[in-house]
């Protein structure tokens, strides 16, 4: 009798959903809560998804779409499809390497990946793996800090930077007060406990990499290397946050050759501000839900963004979970949509065979969706393939 050959691991997840709750059994409840917690009730996390719930998609018939294709360009670079891996933090404590995992991922399928500036693997390192990478920044107020970070991304290689600006002020995130989380970890009792209880974590990711690399710092906030993720004492360093304005957006751009990304806008007003700073491109963003509670779903004002954007790409993330949600926006204007927690969720669990499972969801349901709305380019999808409920 032949044996029946095991499913791949990555095969029993469908859709992007399936990814969260074989995530919440593996990681450790602080990491877990890190990743799906949101600024205190949540309500603009909650928004986001509501926001593509309630537009309607109003396809056409009999078009012959046989000659579809959903590849793209973004920030004028071909892309095999219009959604990307957006920025992380600390994604390789939630998976062993998890950070080139993914922008392996990323390469591999042809879309685009952005490193955060909270990552744990230096940048010059995922870049070796995938000179495509975007590295998004954080900075404060500060000259002689965002000059030298600056000058290393050049150094480096990087070719897009991105500069998250929406965190002027630490977020009221009480959800990882609950769970036990912080930036670094404080070894607690409870965080002993919780880590216990997840041995295939602490196997697979965290004993591993201690063995391999030694304890993970924050590698990428400042030119130089940051605190360990793990201490009872050591406080991060979140600079002057509160002191960044447009001034610094034009010395960035200033020093900075390659395409330049602003993260975290939702009034057009800003938008308007970043084409007139010299910018290619604005991401909106509430950050996930994970700033300002009650802060407007980027949805809702992409088309007034748009409008203001003159030349530069419009791009969006914020609870995007399914093909039809990316279609939503682009019908809208977006070029391009971010997608987090999920990949993160993939990694999580089948490191970067989970995160190509991830990406080859998302891309059979876009080509699903095109050919189901009518179209053969994703360039004639515009508002009026769209009804408001």
């Amino acid at each position: 009798m032949s044996r029946i050959k095991p499913r791949r691991p990555a095969s029993r997840f469908l859709c992007l959903d399936d990814f969260e709750p074989a995530a919440r059994r593996r990681l450790p409840r602080p990491l877990f809560g890190y990743i799906q917690g949101a600024a205190e009730r949540g309500a603009s996390k909650e928004d986001n998804a509501r926001a593509y719930a309630e537009l309607r998609l109003l396809p056409r018939m009999l078009a012959g779409v046989s000659a579809r294709s959903i590849a793209t360009r973004v920030l004028g670079q071909d892309v095999s499809a219009p959604f990307g891996i957006a920025p992380m933090g600390i994604s390789a404590l939630m998976a062993h390497d998890g950070d080139r995992g993914l922008a392996r991922a990323a390469r591999d399928a042809g879309i685009p990946f952005i490193l955060s500036g909270s990552s744990l693997t230096r940048v010059e390192d995922v870049l070796e793996t995938n000179p495509d990478t975007w590295f998004q920044i954080y900075v404060p107020g500060e000259t002689d800090v965002i000059v030298p970070l600056v000058q290393r991304a050049s150094s480096a290689g990087v070719r897009t930077l991105v500069v998250t600006v929406d965190t002027a002020v630490l977020a009221n995130r009480e959800n990882n007060v609950r769970a036990g989380f912080s930036t670094p970890l404080r070894l607690t009792p409870r965080l002993v406990w919780d880590v216990a209880s997840r041995p295939r974590w602490l196997a697979g990711c965290f004993a591993r990499t201690i063995a391999t690399s030694g304890m993970p710092h924050f590698e990428n906030s400042t030119a130089r290397r940051g605190a360990p993720i793990l201490s009872s004492t050591v406080m991060r360093d979140f600079g002057a946050k509160d002191a960044l304005d447009w001034s610094h957006i034009a010395r960035i751009r200033a020093e900075w050759d390659g395409k330049l990304v602003i993260k975290g806008l939702l009034h057009p007003d800003d938008t308007a501000r970043a084409a007139v700073e010299g910018c290619d491109g604005v991401i909106l963003s509430n950050h996930g839900g994970r700033q300002l509670d009650g802060a407007v779903s980027p949805l809702r004002v992409l088309p007034e963004n748009v409008a203001a954007a003159g030349e530069m790409d419009v791009m969006i993330d914020g609870s995007i979970r399914r093909g039809t949600d990316v279609m939503k926006a682009l019908a809208l204007g977006a070029r391009c949509a971010f997608i987090g927690r999920p990949f993160l969720y993939a990694a999580a669990v089948s490191g970067r065979n989970g995160a190509a499972r991830a990406i080859e969801i998302m891309k059979d349901e876009i080509f699903r969706d095109a050919g189901l709305m009518g179209i053969n380019d994703l360039l004639e999808l515009a508002p009026d393939h769209l009804i408001s409920r």
